[in-house]
């Protein structure tokens, strides 16, 4: 019933990610049970990029003109999707175990016909994490749990997001014009349409370089 019901449409904001995207687009392609394309969401990359993304992905966008960050390149992505699921992913994002992620995730919105976002909890791959990367995600993680399941204010990290594609139109998309906490802001609006929620057996793990280039460590630093 899933399989017939859902298609996702995976978009993937980019710029110079030339070192990271290669692999994420690879484990992406692992993803067989469910019909889905693979956007590539460029802002004007200098390096090999896009070049890596016209052999990986099922589509590639490209924007140069203001403003160029992740909340931009998300809705022009967006704007060509097909599915009725948007899953929002960084580039340097690893989805573990990516058939039983997206099963698990889309039995949640089918249980639940008022469940308009989701997202799952983060942590830093094995080769970067350090003692002090386990303790601080137990916190951000926590946080996302509380404001979601708890609160129901909404809250969300850029590392993934997924959406009702017809809640993320209806709510007007990402806040462009905000320089940091686009991600919150989306599911800030989310929950005036329906219920947001952290899956706590959803993961997706980061090697951290963004987190550690803003004061060592930030929740959410790509948007």
């Amino acid at each position: 019933m899933l399989k017939r019901l859902a298609m996702l449409s995976i978009i993937v904001p980019t710029l110079n990610e030339e070192k990271a995207l290669g692999d994420t687009l690879q484990r992406l392609r692992n993803l067989r049970s469910f019909e889905h394309e693979i956007i590539v969401s460029d802002s004007g990359s200098t390096d090999r990029t896009m070049e890596i993304a016209r052999r990986g992905a099922d589509r590639v966008v490209r924007y140069e003109d203001l403003p160029r960050n992740a909340a931009r390149g998300r809705n022009e992505g967006a704007k060509v999707a097909k599915g009725n699921f948007l899953v929002f992913l960084d580039a340097d994002v690893s989805i573990v175990n990516v058939e039983v992620f997206f099963a698990k995730a889309l039995a949640a919105f089918a249980n639940d016909p008022g469940l308009v976002g989701i997202v799952p909890r983060i942590r830093i791959d094995a080769d970067h994490r350090t003692r002090g990367d386990r303790v601080s995600y137990v916190f951000v993680n926590l946080i996302m749990l509380v404001l979601n399941n708890v609160l129901h204010i909404g809250g969300g990290s850029g590392e993934l997001q997924m959406v009702r594609a017809d809640a993320f139109r209806n709510i007007g998309r990402y806040a462009e014009h905000l320089f940091i906490g686009q991600d919150n802001d989306l599911f800030a609006r989310l929950t005036k349409l329906g219920k947001t929620r952290l899956i706590a057996d959803l993961w997706v793990e980061h090697p951290g370089r963004r987190a550690r280039a803003v004061d060592g460590f930030a929740c959410g630093a790509s948007g």
